[in-house]
């Protein structure tokens, strides 16, 4: 009863809503990179204008949360929760830049693959994200949160493949480390998804 007096706030809500878009927006770009190898600094500078604006709404959720009285959870875990979000797009904008920087000439197969798995893997942490609105059906949202860590370990399989690909494609020495690099970054910000979906089970699990 206690509950449905007080005041209901959107604000959070609606900043984990902006913060997802923007950050599905910049993998998006990076997939369409490594999918449709042509332009690249134009495609970087595209994912890099992404990034900035990712910033700004990071910023002013950051923002938001500390003005907000109410809070729908605790606020170390919300801003948890934004945080990780924000680490995806980071390092998947960081990844687009070393595509660039070490003037990597062509993608590979399994760098597509790892970035198809990112994308799918980061609208999953929107769709999960998303339903905390309705934190007393938690069913539904530790499902979307196992399902993003099956995607994960997807992931996890690709790189592992690509790894040893690259290891034994005959590259030169120097691109197998450039490549090395780019790989390390794009599983560091799959990563950061399955670690959003232990924060938001920690949410549901807290509200229980």
């Amino acid at each position: 009863m206690f509950e449905k007096l007080m005041p209901r706030s959107d604000g959070v809500f609606n900043a984990f809503d902006a913060q997802c878009a923007i950050t599905l927006e910049g993998v998006r770009l990076l997939h369409e990179l490594m999918s449709d190898y042509r332009d690249v600094p134009a495609k970087v500078q595209a994912l890099q204008k992404v990034g900035h604006q990712g910033d700004s709404v990071a910023h002013g959720a950051i923002e938001r949360l500390h003005a907000e009285f109410i809070t729908p959870f605790d606020r170390t875990l919300i801003h948890s929760l934004l945080s990780r979000i924000d680490d995806v797009l980071d390092f998947s904008q960081a990844a687009a830049m070393r595509l660039q920087f070490f003037e990597i000439p062509t993608s590979l197969p399994e760098a597509t693959e790892l970035t198809r798995l990112l994308l799918m893997t980061t609208d999953k942490v929107r769709e999960v994200v998303g339903t905390l609105r309705r934190i007393h059906q938690p069913e539904p949202i530790l499902a979307g949160c196992k399902a993003i860590k099956r995607l994960v370990a997807q992931a996890d399989d690709t790189l592992g493949a690509g790894m040893g690909r690259l290891f034994k494609s005959g590259m030169d020495h120097l691109t197998v480390l450039k490549w090395k690099e780019v790989y390390g970054l794009i599983e560091t910000a799959t990563n950061k998804c399955r670690e959003a979906a232990h924060v938001v089970e920690g949410v549901v699990l807290a509200s229980a």
